[in-house]
């Protein structure tokens, strides 16, 4: 099948060194790597590999601006139009931004400029709004005392981002941390680092102060590990892997450093008999195979009652077999490439074992094209709990549908897993919603709709799906202490 030809032009590629205490500069050691164009698997540009080096110079510098410079220090209301002007500036550019991210990501041009830019937008915006509305109480205790708390900046944050959505993880990351007072280090993944880079730029354009935002790009064993290790740093914030988050929690360990981990997911995603089957069949689909199935809260594990399986299958194959593959930059694709060779060999992988081990794959199960990373979008029918697809996180377009009978055995085999981020049902029970949502072990359910995300919404997991809460209030709290002040009035 043929890729569909560009309708989006080629975007500018504007900086692509480290960027620390307000200047560009290239990594110490003078190295860079490549960033590859997933699409056709040619090379982008060469991006400065910062190392040990880059970090200690990043994490100086946001210690001086957090500890001597204006950001934590200026007026509450200050930093939050900071904030909005950089949205604004965002905004500004958002068709070039957009063109950006999928050219270094490959997601489609679509979904990077109708859904994840407006929801960076969002994100910058609510909590700009919230930078002057952090506050504590008033406590009564014993004695003739007078006791507050007051809510501080965390300090310096380091920050290492995951590449299936790249500029809304620098948002949910770069938002609550800003509006808090924190300085910021941030490692991009090396897999997508352009538009972390440009948000940079913007973020000096907007009057963020030198120093309060550092990027630096590279790799996890170096400079992840380095930013991790580095005694300045107060906290850490991931997004990832959770082999990579037990990991850091080894290293940050000798600092006691604060933690807050957003990982993996096998979402149970149930589809009950009396569902509107249509909308069921949409929301599936849609909570599969959005962003090339990418999604760490990607219903993978899709729950279907045996009385209407044989429908619902029908509805979800003539939905995947329908899906536009091709080129990310034409605004006719519904799906790009998974994002790089390792990533597009895992996927393969699955599909292999899913077909070794007795699934029936109903919809495409293959290579899409003979250039670049792509997959075509699967569906494995017939799935049991046992199998590899059904208990590993995929990462990728590979839907599995299994079947149940009995609800008590659907609660139990929805926690059947070491995950916990996601979950949705589709019913008209209203009873057998909010049961469900009780009893499922995940961070977030949807009922009857499946991604939908509000800045105002905390999103975070249970169990090996991470600790903490991004977004909302709770995001903001992951960057604050909680200080008690006594005076006595004797």
């Amino acid at each position: 099948m043929a890729i569909a030809e560009s309708t989006v032009a080629l975007p500018k590629i504007h900086h692509t060194e480290c960027f620390i205490d307000g200047k560009w500069r290239p990594a110490a050691s003078g190295k860079t790597f490549e960033t590859v164009n997933p699409a056709t698997e040619e090379v982008i540009c060469e991006v400065a590999e910062g190392d040990k080096e880059d970090i200690d110079a990043a994490v100086k510098a946001a210690r001086r601006a957090f500890d001597d410079g204006p950001w934590s220090r200026m007026d509450a209301r200050d930093r939050g139009r900071c904030m909005y002007r950089l949205a604004d500036l965002i905004e500004a550019e958002i068709d070039e931004i957009a063109a950006l991210e999928s050219l270094d990501n490959g997601k489609p041009i679509r979904e990077a400029r109708h859904g994840d830019l407006p929801l960076v937008l969002d994100c910058l915006r609510y909590y700009a709004g919230y930078a002057d509305k952090i506050h504590g109480s008033t406590i009564p205790i014993r004695g003739n005392y007078f006791t507050y708390t007051r809510r501080e900046a965390v300090g310096v944050a380091g920050q290492i981002i995951p590449w299936n959505f790249p500029m809304l993880m620098v948002a949910w990351k770069w938002g609550p941390a800003l509006a808090a007072g924190c300085t910021i280090v941030m490692k991009p993944a090396e897999q997508t680092p352009l538009s972390c880079l440009r948000m940079a730029q913007l973020a000096k354009e907007a009057g963020i102060p030198d120093g309060v935002i550092n990027v630096v790009p590279g790799f996890g064993p170096t400079a992840g590990a380095s930013l991790v290790r580095h005694p300045g740093v107060d906290k850490i914030a991931f997004t990832g892997e959770h082999r990579t988050a037990q990991i850091i929690m080894r290293d940050a360990s000798e600092t006691l450093k604060r933690l807050t981990f957003e990982l993996g997911g096998k979402s149970p995603n149930v589809v009950m008999a009396d569902a509107d089957l249509d909308r069921a069949a949409q929301g599936a689909y849609i909570g599969l195979f959005l962003n090339q199935g990418q999604c760490c809260c990607a219903g993978s594990r899709v729950f279907v009652d045996k009385r209407v399986h044989g429908e619902f299958v029908e509805k979800v194959q003539k939905l995947a077999k329908a899906r536009k593959v091709g080129n990310p930059l034409s605004t006719a694709t519904e799906q790009g490439p998974q994002v790089d060779q390792a990533q597009f060999d895992k996927i393969m992988s699955y599909i292999d074992k899913g077909n070794a081990e007795g699934a029936k794959c109903i919809a495409g199960g293959a290579r899409f094209g003979d250039k670049g990373y792509f997959v075509q979008p699967t569906v494995f029918d017939g799935v049991t709990d046992s199998m590899s697809i059904a208990k590993d996180e995929i990462f990728g377009p590979v839907m599995s549908i299994l079947t149940f009978d009995d609800w008590e055995d659907l609660i139990r085999r929805s926690n059947h897993t070491f995950y916990g981020l996601a979950a949705a049902i589709w019913t008209k029970n209203i009873g057998k919603a909010h049961e469900f949502a009780k009893r499922v072990r995940a961070g977030t359910v949807w009922v009857n709709c499946y991604d939908v995300f509000d800045a105002a919404a905390p999103f975070g997991g249970f169990k090996m799906s991470g600790q903490g809460r991004e977004l909302g209030e709770e995001g903001l709290k992951a960057y604050t202490e909680s200080k008690t002040v006594t005076v006595s009035l004797d």
